[in-house]
């Protein structure tokens, strides 16, 4: 079973239809019972970063994410809901963020030249072939984005995908049981249901 977070934050249902198009049961909730009983969780997220960290804590789902990771259940990030994985982000005024992954959260500039919002399909350029949401995407693939803002994890080695929008940014990381996508796979056709699949199919 799939716990999909629902903390108000999150294009719950497209997610939902997604994972179960490629194999999952899953439940939505934000009940943390419920999501520690489940095998595996996702964190969607569309927002601000301080709006949804303030909804975490106030629900009491910080602990039970920070249980997911010290027991090495597999998590997910999903856009807004993969930057919270991180310690802090530009876009915060008050919060930080959930501190799984080492590194911030920062904006593009206005002087690279690029529209912000990143809005629309761009490619995936593979830098961990070994990650597990990547078996079976070919590199180059397209996915759909949809931000103004992007991780930059401290660990170099945690990112697994870049992507060039002006800058090369990290659009996928993975440590441990900790994986985070930038984009929306939800929407992103074959390359996007196929790293959904993976997840699901992950033991």
């Amino acid at each position: 079973m799939i716990a999909i977070i629902d903390y108000g934050m999150g294009n719950i249902h497209s997610v939902q239809k997604a994972l179960q198009l490629v194999g999952a049961k899953t439940i939505v909730t934000n009940s943390p019972k419920d999501i520690q009983a489940a095998d595996k969780a996702v964190l969607p997220g569309v927002g601000a970063f301080d709006d949804a960290m303030q909804e975490l804590e106030k629900q009491g789902l910080v602990p039970v994410l920070n249980e997911y990771a010290v027991n090495k259940k597999p998590l997910l990030g999903i856009c807004l809901g993969m930057q919270l994985l991180f310690e802090k982000s530009e876009e915060a005024k008050k919060s930080r963020g959930l501190g799984l992954l080492k590194g911030s959260v920062r904006k593009f500039e206005e002087s690279s030249g690029v529209k912000i919002p990143h809005m629309g399909w761009n490619q995936l350029k593979v830098v961990l072939g070994e990650c597990p949401l990547l078996k079976g995407v070919e590199g180059g693939a397209y996915v759909y984005f949809c931000h103004s803002y992007y991780p930059q994890p401290l660990d170099k080695g945690i990112s697994a995908v870049n992507t060039d929008y002006g800058i090369d940014f990290t659009s996928v990381v993975w440590r441990d049981n900790i994986y985070g996508v930038q984009f929306h796979p939800e929407k992103s056709q074959k390359a996007g249901l196929k790293m959904l699949e993976n997840f699901v199919n992950l033991c």
